[in-house]
């Protein structure tokens, strides 16, 4: 019998992403049915008042931040973290859960989500190396299980990345523009993702503040009066059925937060400089032991 021959060629160094489908983005009705049902993907409560003991705000933080370094080193999409956090705070809304488990909940967050966004999706192996090695591989799976049964298996859950495409088509902006406009608003969402404060938004509104903060911050509404202030916001406001006043506040703390990160920038360019033996005391992207203490 003749031997049976793989004539299949290696696999790509980087897997093919899929791009916007024009039909989902023109339809209103996808649009309708996201804003529809996007509440039922919120935390059930501000966690921290009335189910967690042992954790603190900064804490979610710490490990918030590491997670994002990971998504970004390993070049996930864009999707990935703002729904590992998803996942992280409906878990948390419903489970008292110690200090020392909260970097494995993260872990575990990530591998959900990569399974869901990516074509490649990020392995127990490799989020084990970025926890240094301080959980195993079965351990990761064993606790996939409990989150995906306390998440009752519904991961496909609504982030501000669904509302963005929908937004932007209604902007009367130049297509190269609209893709700057994208891809700020996009780190924006990520940054709010990292802060509790925005847990409880609805994901619409943070999209809606997001692209808003994008503009501004571009001065793509400059020479423009009706697409400056109050013209631009209550156009963003309509195209998402938001309330101009809850936008306005939104958009207002984003900005905030913007501020307060550049401020930090200084800091951790002076950080730069520690010595090999100081940044060795920790291999993972972000040094989140100081939790587990």
């Amino acid at each position: 019998m003749e031997e049976l021959l793989c004539c299949e060629g290696a696999a790509p160094a980087s897997a093919s992403r899929a791009a916007p489908d024009p039909s989902l983005v023109r339809d209103a009705r996808v649009l309708r049915n996201l804003l529809a049902v996007e509440e039922r993907y919120l935390p059930r409560c501000s966690y921290f008042k009335c189910v967690q003991r042992d954790l603190q705000p900064f804490m979610r933080r710490m490990v918030a931040t590491w997670m994002l370094e990971v998504c970004e080193e390993q070049k996930c999409e864009e999707e990935v973290f703002p729904l590992a956090m998803n996942y992280l705070d409906r878990f948390l809304s419903v489970v008292p859960t110690r200090k020392c488990h909260l970097q494995l909940l993260g872990a575990v967050c990530m591998f959900l989500a990569s399974k869901l966004k990516e074509t490649i999706p990020l392995t127990a192996e490799k989020l084990c190396i970025y926890t240094d090695n301080s959980i195993r591989p079965q351990e990761l799976l064993d606790w996939e299980l409990v989150v995906l049964g306390k998440l009752k298996w519904n991961l496909a859950a609504i982030t501000p990345h669904d509302f963005i495409e929908h937004i932007l088509r209604k902007l009367p902006f130049p297509r190269d523009k609209l893709l700057l406009i994208q891809k700020h608003a996009q780190t924006i969402i990520a940054l709010c993702a990292t802060d509790f404060n925005f847990a409880m938004y609805p994901p619409s509104m943070i999209a809606t503040g997001s692209v808003g903060a994008a503009v501004c911050g571009l001065q793509l509404d400059e020479g423009d009066r009706l697409l400056s202030g109050d013209f631009l916001t209550a156009l963003l406001a309509r195209i998402t059925n938001t309330e101009v006043d809850c936008l306005k506040a939104c958009q207002e703390q984003i900005e905030s937060v913007l501020v307060n990160n550049l401020q930090e920038v200084p800091q951790h360019q002076s950080n730069a400089s520690k010595t090999m033996d100081e940044l060795d005391q920790s291999s993972t992207p972000t040094d989140v032991r100081d939790i587990n203490l």
